[in-house]
């Protein structure tokens, strides 16, 4: 029986915890037979205090040791904060003995969502494929430049490390690991319980199209200012010199006040509002995919749809039939979506 180890500590999302037992659970029950211990795990062995109150354990960091693989849950935002109340598993992993001589079922060590910086920050992801909440991309990256941080991915697995997206990629994940567990057969039939698709496809898609500040809180206004233009007017053939102009200066000027403003470049925006509006107006099943592109500002149905799939990770084909295919109260939610990326991309 393989042994998988859950390394808690004060921090650990009750949720991201509770997820990870849910699934392995439910594996172990519909498998038949013994196929994984369990072990919630401490640094001193001791309870852990959550929000949900007092977490029980089965052990302390040194039963890590005979664990085939040790999964860290969520530990919320990274603030030094919660990075300090993972010191005594960092300092851990950092001086961990080698895995023990048999074949490797399972990888090593785990991670949820943010607990990537835990491993991070021990060394254990150098030179490694990763992931993590495509929130935290650009700090993961600046603070581990040796992690090969593949933010797009729900599930990566390099070596013995294995790594999952944001929040319920968690899930995602946990299938993974019983898939190697306990077979195919047995992760599809858990996530048929849990009513999930295995296959859920790119975190991008998932990404907010825009910056998430608001122009009016930008510290630039004449770029708060083109933003709004360039919502209001995306359908037009823009240049770089056009948007420039309209806020006097040169281009080379705009790129740099723009990307320090936004993080993006102009083009980079006009892009984003243009496939943000195309998204809203492909729910409409009698407008074809030629019409949305022309409508929203493209006069090549290709050039619209590779810039469509680079940004939301799919085709746009592909969203109309998810979005056909929600049932009720799922499709008003998302005419509801659409109608707010509409109000955006359009001012």
């Amino acid at each position: 029986m393989l042994t998988l180890a859950l390394a808690l500590s004060t921090d650990s999302v009750p949720s991201s915890t509770a997820m990870a037992l849910d699934v392995f659970r439910l594996g172990q029950s519909l498998a038949g037979r013994p196929l994984l211990k369990l072990l919630r795990l401490s640094p001193d062995g001791r309870a852990v205090a959550s929000p949900l109150g007092q977490l029980a354990v089965d052990g302390a960091l040194d039963a890590a040791e005979r664990a085939d693989c040790v999964l860290w849950p969520a530990i919320g935002p990274p603030t030094p904060a919660a990075l300090q109340a993972q010191a005594p598993w960092i300092t851990w992993l950092r001086t961990r003995r080698p895995r023990r001589a048999q074949a490797a079922v399972l990888p090593r060590f785990a991670s949820i969502c943010s607990a990537a910086y835990v491993l991070a920050e021990a060394g254990v992801l150098d030179g490694r494929r990763a992931t993590t909440h495509w929130s935290l991309e650009q700090d993961f990256r600046r603070r581990y430049p040796d992690a090969r941080l593949v933010i797009d991915e729900m599930v990566t697995h390099d070596r013995d490390v294995a790594c999952s997206a944001g929040g319920y990629a968690g899930v995602d994940l946990c299938l993974h690991l019983l898939r190697l567990a306990g077979g195919d057969a047995l992760a599809r039939q858990v996530a048929n319980v849990l009513v999930v698709d295995e296959a859920r496809g790119p975190q991008r898609r998932h990404m907010p199209r825009l910056p998430q500040l608001p122009p009016a809180e930008q510290d630039d206004a004449a770029i708060g200012r083109l933003q709004r233009w360039i919502e209001a007017h995306h359908a037009q053939a823009l240049t770089l010199a056009t948007m420039a102009e309209q806020v006097h200066c040169s281009p080379r000027s705009l790129l740099r006040r723009f990307k320090l403003a936004t993080g993006l470049t102009p083009i980079d925006y006009l892009q984003r509002v243009r496939i943000a509006a195309a998204e809203a107006q492909l729910a409409n099943p009698r407008q074809t995919v030629e019409a949305v592109a022309w409508a929203v500002g493209y006069e090549d149905r290709a050039a619209f749809a590779k810039a469509f799939k680079r940004i939301t990770g799919h085709s746009p084909a592909a969203h109309r039939r998810a979005r056909l295919a929600l049932p009720g109260a799922q499709r008003a939610g998302a005419d509801a979506a659409s109608a707010a990326a509409r109000a955006q991309a359009t001012g």
